[in-house]
């Protein structure tokens, strides 16, 4: 097994099992809900957005590590960010996570969540990885409707 690997391992388990950010934001002005019919993770996305930036952000549901600490890093990626570095954030990830082409492991456009490259090694955990993110996106631009990976 490689050092990244190794690393990547290390990162997922740690976000596992002391997740960021994992809470109900009271006064929180945006929420949606996740769903993965696929594995049953569960996911609601807690915004807090003031004149465009995201204040404060949490998560509370339920899932598989992978899922647990994609939220996790999410959350403390996001926070204090401006919505539009939000979406764009989210597209990069979305595409590294697909293995989109010209994604090259997410580099600069996804700081440290580039450890969650690994993820497109396993096209069944994608999913699980990209949850939180297609919850988040949806809060952001307050769809009703529960937010899933398929």
């Amino acid at each position: 097994m490689s050092e990244l690997d190794d690393l990547y391992q290390e990162v997922i388990l740690d976000h596992n099992k002391s997740p960021r950010n994992f809470r109900v934001i009271g006064g929180a002005n945006r929420r949606a809900e996740g769903y993965n019919p696929l594995c049953g993770d569960e996911v609601t996305v807690f915004l807090q957005v003031e004149d465009g930036v995201i204040k404060d952000i949490s998560f509370q549901g339920s899932g598989c590590a992978i899922s647990k600490a994609s939220a996790s890093m999410m959350t403390t990626e996001l926070k204090g960010k401006p919505e539009s570095a939000a979406h764009e954030l989210f597209e990069n990830v979305h595409n590294m996570l697909t293995g989109e082409p010209g994604s090259e492991g997410g580099g600069a456009r996804v700081g440290k969540l580039a450890i969650l490259s690994g993820v497109c090694k396993f096209p069944a955990r994608v999913k699980c990885a990209s949850l939180a993110w297609h919850t988040m996106e949806s809060a952001l631009k307050g769809e009703p409707q529960p937010a899933k990976t398929e």
